[in-house]
């Protein structure tokens, strides 16, 4: 007998979702170095006049790019607007710094989502890629 509750279908599609657009991102060219590059060749007409060799997964990824981009970073807002501090309400010593819970999990605050999320996506991670 089974003892595991069965994942929820919902859960896993999303799961599935995010998963597909990671390795499709993994197996892409990284543009970051070839972007600075090109924004030297900039005509007058605000256009790089390029040629290119993509591979087929640089392809999928550049055409379906914007699309889940816009997807996931209406997905980080979402979790934000769940995931936001809330007085806890108990007596505290420092009345400048109350105790502070998450709205949605009840965690102490940063909860364990929002760190994630702002592991992942946080100012000092772009400051750490960029050095």
């Amino acid at each position: 007998m089974n003892a595991e509750k069965p994942e929820d279908p919902q859960r896993q599609g999303l799961r599935e979702r995010l998963e597909a657009i990671l390795i499709n991102t993994e197996k892409a060219t990284p543009w970051h170095d070839e972007a600075d590059r090109l924004r030297g060749l900039v005509n007058h007409e605000g256009y790089v006049p390029i040629s290119t060799r993509l591979g087929i997964e640089d392809l999928d990824f550049l055409g379906g790019a914007r699309t889940e981009l816009l997807r996931f970073s209406e997905l980080g807002l979402r979790l934000l607007d769940l995931h936001q501090p809330r007085d806890a309400g108990g007596i505290t010593s420092d009345t400048a710094h109350p105790i502070l819970r998450c709205r949605s999990c009840m965690w102490r605050w940063p909860c364990p989502t929002f760190r994630a999320m702002s592991e992942s996506f946080g100012a000092t991670r772009d400051l750490q890629e960029n050095a």
